[in-house]
């Protein structure tokens, strides 16, 4: 029942944010709300990146950010935003398949080199590290749009830009 409960969330977040990633203008790529804010690429491939973390949950037993780099290039296109998505998301949907609840039980660890960031149990870390901050970026997106203009696709039922009037 846990991993059913767990199977039925992805789905539907990793729905959402393809809906959102799919209004991506590739003219605003470049673009930031703020000096300190990452720009519209940048913050959709965090996005994609996100599920590189949701992989690396289930496939070794830590993750070590002193192995990774801090930053990747963004990506400058819709299309390729949405190609790497959907290959990272067939993957991790595979991965999640496969796992059974001891797995989902079993402790897992971020940390940074010796430093231990987290500890938890996989679907924990999962939870936290995975899927809510994934919902928490995408979030973000949908303000970049709305400021930018673009509709915002509804997340849990419509949005202000897919209602009609007088509905």
């Amino acid at each position: 029942m846990v991993k059913e409960l767990i199977i039925g969330d992805v789905m539907q977040e990793l729905a959402s944010t393809r809906r959102i990633l799919e209004c991506l203008p590739d003219e605003h790529m470049l673009w930031r709300p703020h000096e300190k804010s990452m720009t519209l690429g940048g913050l959709a491939t965090h996005l994609v990146n996100l599920l590189n973390w949701q992989i690396a949950i289930f496939q070794s037993p830590d993750y070590n950010l002193a192995t990774v780099p801090l930053r990747r290039e963004a990506l400058e296109k819709r299309v390729d935003v949405l190609e790497e998505f959907d290959a990272n998301c067939n993957k991790f949907t595979k991965l999640l398949a496969e796992c059974d609840v001891q797995k989902l039980a079993e402790k897992w660890t971020l940390r940074h080199g010796d430093h231990i960031i987290q500890q938890a149990p996989r679907a924990v870390a999962f939870r936290t590290i995975g899927l809510s901050h994934l919902v928490h970026h995408r979030a973000q997106l949908g303000v970049y749009l709305r400021l930018l203009d673009i509709a915002v696709p509804g997340m849990y039922g419509s949005s202000a830009d897919e209602e009609t009037i007088g509905s």
